[in-house]
Formats: structure tokens, C-alpha cells, sequence
């Protein structure tokens, strides 16, 4: 299944047209969370019920998500608060953060 052209903009690093969902599901679907806007993350919520996607969340401890991203889908799909906790005090985790402010 191609993608829906609205994802374009989100995949301009990549060849486009060569994406597809059941092919490139993680990938995808990292992107939408990390940069998507309404429409896309709606897009993404037709396709992965609650269940799907905190699993899919879970499974990667968070990363690629922002702190204030990981914060929003806590309370969205109502991830473990003391797992959010422990993936942000990651000192790991932090330098990345700190290096994306500079």
C-alpha cells in the first residue's frame, strides 16, 4: 500500500514513492510521531489502534520522541508514567538533547 501524498512533505529525504506502509511501517511511523502534524497523526491512528502504538512506543523506549512528545502520548495512550520517567533521566538520552538545543 503506497502512502497517502499529505506524507510527502514529512519524507523529503527519502525517495518518496518507494515507501509503503506495510514495508516501511516503523519508519513511518517514527516519522509521523516525531514531525507529523493532525492529519498525519490521524492518518497513523486508522492504522494502529492504542494498543499497537504504545507497544510500538514501549518497544523503543521512547526514542526519536522529544520529551514534550513523549509527555503528550503519555497522556494520549496512556503510557507507564514511571517508564517516561526512566527514559527521560536516561543520562544517555540527555546528551542528545542537549546537543539538539545547541
Amino acid at each position: 500500500m503506497k502512502l497517502p501524498a499529505f506524507l510527502r512533505g514529512l519524507f523529503w529525504d527519502q525517495e518518496f514513492d518507494g515507501l509503503s506502509w506495510p514495508r516501511d511501517r516503523n519508519a513511518v511511523t517514527a516519522r509521523i510521531l516525531a514531525e507529523g502534524g493532525r492529519e498525519t497523526i490521524r492518518w497513523l491512528r486508522d492504522r494502529m489502534d492504542d494498543d499497537r502504538l504504545r507497544a510500538w512506543i514501549l518497544d523503543r523506549r521512547g526514542r526519536g520522541l522529544s520529551a514534550r512528545q513523549l509527555r503528550y502520548w503519555q497522556i494520549v495512550i496512556d503510557l507507564p508514567v514511571d517508564e517516561v520517567d526512566a527514559w527521560l533521566a536516561d543520562p544517555a538520552r540527555r546528551v542528545w538533547e542537549e546537543r539538539a538545543r545547541r
